[in-house]
């Protein structure tokens, strides 16, 4: 973790020395008439800048409003789930009218411990009835087949039976939750929100957006913010037996506040997301004599790959009188780069290409931390 932090230090460091202030092109406001930007860096023909205006916010608010859920499933449906039986689970029987095939409950057992347990082959035995098949059946089918074993002894038997203890199948909840832990699988449906209640809920340190969900050698990430915040159902899952849900801590989700203001550091974003001005805020301003005002920029990583741009930065006029709304609604992502500029102006490629190392290393930090 300290290489990461060294690394992101020196570019930090860097970046004070050169006294620079971005400017992102001729189209944005601080170039004079006719000026050309020359010898630009290589990597700067891969970053996409934007000016944070009222056209933008709509367009991020638009498109996460299309954003399709990671999951096609429409949502969790219940109306048609039946509890299998397995190995371990403990039946209840009686018998209406007939008293002697009926343990009588005693005052200081449980009606689990006087059951029928599924066993390792199974099955189950019961008077008149021996080696039922019981695993992955149903109570329903389990029931009609004791009836129609014991109306070879009894005429039209009235059998009742029900689970009294539910010992085959587990779902696991880990992580950042109050009460993590093993929850039983029983004939009312588990979902993965329903888990997380019982688990007491998030702690404080928990990520709030998101979750994973591992299924046998699948793993996959549950935007839990979508649910909750945005009620899409597609998010939660119905639970089986050996599923984990686990909440990471909230220690990766940080943006990082830096070049001239008070206090340069760190902030995390909490449940409820981080907006730009948030993150100014709580970093105590811009230094009002020497910090830019026009010169507020966010460095957001890309998937180069996929994309072909290294980065997006987006730049706020904060002199502007909408400034302050307009970074109320820009939200921030984690690791995003949040930088102010110092007067006077300068040329925008030097400060942006030492600006993109860090980004990597920012990434690096988490690389390492995991492993």
């Amino acid at each position: 973790m300290a290489l990461g932090y060294k690394s992101l230090a020196i570019s930090l460091t860097l970046l004070s020395m050169t006294g620079c202030t971005i400017i992102p092109g001729s189209h944005f406001e601080g170039i004079e008439s006719g000026e050309q930007i020359t010898n630009l860096e290589k990597n700067l023909d891969e970053v996409n800048i934007q000016i944070i205006d009222p056209l933008l916010i709509y367009e991020q608010k638009q498109a996460r409003k299309s954003a399709k859920p990671i999951s096609s499933l429409i949502g969790v449906d219940t109306s048609k789930y039946q509890y299998r039986l397995g190995a371990g689970d403990v039946l209840s029987i009686g018998v209406w009218d007939h008293p002697e095939l009926t343990i009588p409950a005693a005052v200081q057992r449980t009606a689990e411990f006087d059951g029928f347990r599924v066993q390792k082959d199974g099955t189950i035995t019961y008077a008149y009835a021996p080696n039922i098949q019981a695993v992955g059946r149903t109570v329903s089918e389990v029931r009609s087949e004791l009836v129609k074993r014991l109306g070879r002894v009894i005429e039209d038997p009235q059998v009742d039976v029900k689970i009294v203890g539910f010992k085959s199948q587990k779902a696991y909840v880990t992580g950042e939750v109050k009460q993590p832990g093993v929850y039983p699988v029983s004939e009312i449906p588990l979902t993965l929100i329903d888990a997380l209640n019982q688990a007491g809920g998030l702690t404080e340190a928990a990520d709030w957006r998101t979750v994973t969900f591992t299924r046998g050698d699948k793993t996959e990430v549950i935007q839990l913010d979508d649910f909750y915040a945005n009620g899409d159902i597609s998010q939660n899952r119905l639970l089986q037996h050996g599923d984990i849900v686990h909440v990471n801590r909230n220690d990766k989700q940080k943006v990082f506040v830096l070049g001239d203001i008070k206090k340069a550091g760190s902030v995390t974003l909490n449940r409820y997301g981080l907006n730009l001005a948030e993150a100014l805020s709580e970093s105590g301003g811009l230094n009002e004599n020497t910090a830019d005002a026009n010169g507020v920029f966010v460095l957001r990583k890309r998937n180069f790959e996929k994309t072909g741009v290294l980065a997006d930065v987006y730049q706020l006029h904060a002199k502007n009188a909408a400034a302050l709304v307009l970074a109320e609604q820009f939200e921030l992502q984690p690791h995003d780069i949040v930088y102010v500029t110092s007067a006077p102006l300068a040329r925008w490629n030097r400060v942006i290409s030492l600006l993109l190392p860090s980004i990597a290393s920012v990434d690096s930090v988490d690389d390492i931390s995991a492993n």
